[in-house]
């Protein structure tokens, strides 16, 4: 039988190319959910392309444009926050690509665990801000969550087979991004279209300046910390500029596994959705005899600071990487805008984390607060800085 797919954020960066995966397997997949946030042009053309059961466009204003453009279609057409956790509860969906960007991702995925979904997750905020309670929502409700990162998706195919008591440490490999092997003289001049400007990946505004800032290898070390049970000091980073081998994984006799491809989200995109099938792709083939060297180097955490923080965030646990993660997105937002400068965005961060109340056992309704106090907080350093 196909598996029926809700797609939550299907107009952004991991959505089109989960779609594009999905167009090539028709076979395999069915798409049962499209949602978009404020996307209704994409969202409609996607609609009518695949016809889904739901399309949901999260802004109320522009219902009407979607609904009266599917209005021929078997397509029931819904809006609002809401109706983005109301959809990935249906019946009909087998599995959920969470592909939403930053904090808006938690409540729906939530929602989608507690019905018991398995979960392709690319929204690594999810784990970041509430990785305790998710994890243990999806053992509740016999969850399956498959990792959508290609680090996180490198490091899950080599633990296929391996005891989890075996492992002595994950290594995450980074490109380094744009201002790889800058001065801090260089880096204060950098401008947001050049951090825009990724030396591998394709991937939306927000991710793409989170790794030239290494706050995305951040994110991913605190998201691969809840997703296989590790600490977070078994966790290293190196930079790999070349972005062939996606992570490695170290057991306890000393041998290490790695995952190898060349740089195309849609291939773990591909593995997620088809686990535990390995689905037959178009995709380019690595040849050994063309790619040259492979290089390795540590990440600079004195200029790259986010990297540090997002490790001291981990360790401090409670609801700080919920502030950590809003703080972030507040200033990403503000350099997308040209507001504040690329160095500037770590001492925001770090400032946030020691203004907005910290608390040691969180509930989910906690996270919510604390986000919002996070985000305030962080405005207002943004106006006093």
């Amino acid at each position: 039988m196909k598996k029926r797919v809700a797609i939550l954020g299907s107009t952004g960066s991991i959505g089109t190319q989960a779609l594009d995966v999905i167009r090539k397997h028709r076979d395999q997949f069915e798409v049962e959910v499209l949602t978009a946030g404020r996307n209704a042009g994409l969202l409609i053309e996607q609609a009518l392309q695949f016809v889904p059961s739901y399309a949901v466009i999260a802004d109320p204003f522009l219902f009407e444009e979607v609904r009266d453009a599917l209005s021929f279609l078997p397509v029931k057409v819904l809006t609002g926050m809401q109706a983005l956790s109301d959809v990935v509860s249906l019946s009909s969906v087998d599995i959920v690509l969470t592909a939403m960007v930053g904090f808006a991702g938690l409540a729906p995925t939530v929602e989608a665990v507690k019905a018991g979904k398995n979960i392709a997750l690319a929204n690594k905020e999810t784990l970041v801000v509430a990785g305790s309670l998710i994890m243990q929502l999806a053992r509740d409700h016999a969850s399956e969550i498959y990792p959508v990162d290609s680090e996180h998706s490198a490091i899950f195919q080599c633990l296929a087979g391996e005891k989890p008591d075996t492992v002595e440490k994950l290594i995450l490999t980074a490109s380094g991004g744009p201002f790889r092997g800058m001065s801090r003289e260089q880096l204060q001049r950098v401008t947001c279209q050049e951090a825009l400007n990724h030396p591998k990946w394709c991937m939306g505004n927000k991710v793409t300046i989170d790794s030239a800032s290494l706050m995305n290898k951040g994110l991913e070390v605190i998201e691969a910390s809840w997703l296989f049970g590790i600490k977070p000091d078994q966790i290293e980073v190196v930079i790999h500029p070349q972005s062939i081998i996606h992570s490695f994984v170290q057991f306890i006799d000393g041998s290490i596994k790695a995952q190898l491809g060349l740089p195309d989200m849609k291939l773990p995109i591909q593995y997620a959705l088809g686990y535990p099938s390995r689905l037959h792709a178009d995709f380019p083939r690595l040849n050994f005899s063309e790619c040259g060297h492979f290089t390795f180097e540590k990440p600079d955490v004195d200029l790259f600071r986010n990297l540090r923080i997002a490790y001291e965030a981990i360790r401090t646990g409670g609801n700080m990487p919920c502030i950590m993660n809003a703080a972030n997105e507040v200033v990403v937002e503000a350099f997308l805008e040209d507001k504040v400068k690329f160095l500037d965005m770590p001492g925001m961060i770090e400032q946030t984390m020691s203004r907005v109340t910290f608390l040691t056992q969180p509930s989910l309704e906690d996270f919510a607060e604390t986000d919002k106090e996070a985000r305030v907080v962080a405005r207002r350093i943004l106006k006093e800085w």
